[in-house]
């Protein structure tokens, strides 16, 4: 089936029904789609220094491929298959540090960067190791500390991010730090589209978000479209807590309660005068089924963040809350436990056979 909406938007109407429930629509999207653009795979804290390892998993439920971010002993940070070359075992399966990567299997050695470098009673083996033997690199990128992982992209990078960098560049997000309190995964009963498309309108605020209707004045909201994502821009109502954007910035002399930057196909980073709010939504593995993320990120310095700092989620209708920013070496993965998605802290150790 073809499904279609009219570019013309006064003329256009809502997608056919079937699409959510198209199976083979989802299935077509995690090639066409998810395969084929950039995925947020956490913060990089836990890979700062030389030597670190730390695994990922690139949309648990849905693209379900492990990953392992590898900092080698010269600095350089790569995004690697956490599969073994030989049986298919998972490499680390917690963060750690080691100067090299051992299956714990059969005792295959990696270096950081990938390359086989040893392998029990295989010293006799022609043509060992291969290219085949080493371990392949994922297509990988960084933003302001967060990590960005692609198995097939499309575009660069900095393509799907080039509008972000150039509008808030003055925003000091590097030194944003996780805030575990305030994060939170959910399942979504419904397709990733919807989720998105709640997110790229304001019309429901006043009915579904009396506090953030308090704050933005959604008669003067704005919607910028680009090439891979879009902005929504929520000014701020008289009185309340809003960026200053410094001379220079498109938005200087504004005051600007939120940012609302959609990154095409499933990102979603709210960035408030307390520091980040970030929702990514996809997975699960069927189309009605969306694992849903609210990682909230408060920042470090003070400049940034109010005294009464509050934290609104628009896209899951929390209640306001304090934020507190919390330091640096934090971060959050998702794990799938009886079809659900549950958070849990990383651990700094690993066993021998993962690392050593």
């Amino acid at each position: 089936m073809t499904y279609k909406v009219d570019p013309d938007i006064t003329v256009a109407s809502t997608i056919d029904s079937a699409f959510y429930r198209d199976a083979a629509a989802y299935t077509l999207a995690r090639e066409r789609i998810f395969a084929r653009t950039w995925q947020w795979i956490g913060d990089l804290a836990d890979v700062a220094v030389p030597g670190s390892l730390a695994p990922r998993e690139l949309l648990p439920g849905f693209l379900d491929e492990p990953l392992l971010l590898a900092r080698d002993a010269a600095g350089t940070l790569r995004c690697l298959s956490n599969v073994c070359t030989h049986r298919g075992n998972i490499l680390v399966k917690a963060a750690c540090k080691a100067d090299q990567i051992r299956c714990g299997y059969h005792s295959r050695r990696f270096d950081l960067s990938g390359r086989m470098t040893f392998m029990p009673e295989f010293s006799e083996a022609k043509n060992f190791p291969s290219l085949s033997d080493h371990l392949p690199q994922i297509h990988f990128g960084a933003w302001a500390g967060h990590g960005f992982a692609a198995i097939d992209p499309l575009v660069p990078l900095d393509t799907f991010l080039g509008e972000l960098h150039s509008r808030l560049g003055w925003l000091a997000v590097d030194r944003f730090r996780l805030d575990e309190a305030s994060s939170r995964d959910y399942v979504v009963d419904a397709h990733w589209a919807l989720y998105v498309e709640n997110y790229l309108e304001e019309l429901h605020i006043p009915f579904v978000h009396p506090g953030l209707n308090r704050v933005v004045d959604c008669a003067t909201y704005e919607h910028e479209l680009f090439a891979y994502s879009s902005l929504q821009v929520a000014l701020a109502k008289e009185g309340e807590v809003a960026f200053d954007p410094p001379p220079g910035a498109v938005d200087h002399g504004r005051r600007v309660a939120a940012y609302y930057w959609w990154i095409f196909p499933n990102l979603m980073l709210n960035f408030y005068p307390w520091g980040l709010s970030l929702n990514t939504g996809a997975g699960a593995t069927r189309p009605r089924a969306s694992a849903a993320r609210t990682i909230s990120i408060g920042c470090c310095a003070s400049s940034w963040r109010p005294s009464a700092a509050s934290l609104w989620l628009p896209s899951i209708g929390c209640p306001p809350r304090s934020v507190n920013a919390r330091a640096s070496g934090s971060s959050m993965r998702a794990k799938r436990c009886s079809g659900k998605l549950t958070a849990r802290s990383r651990s700094s150790k690993s066993s021998v056979a993962a690392c050593g």
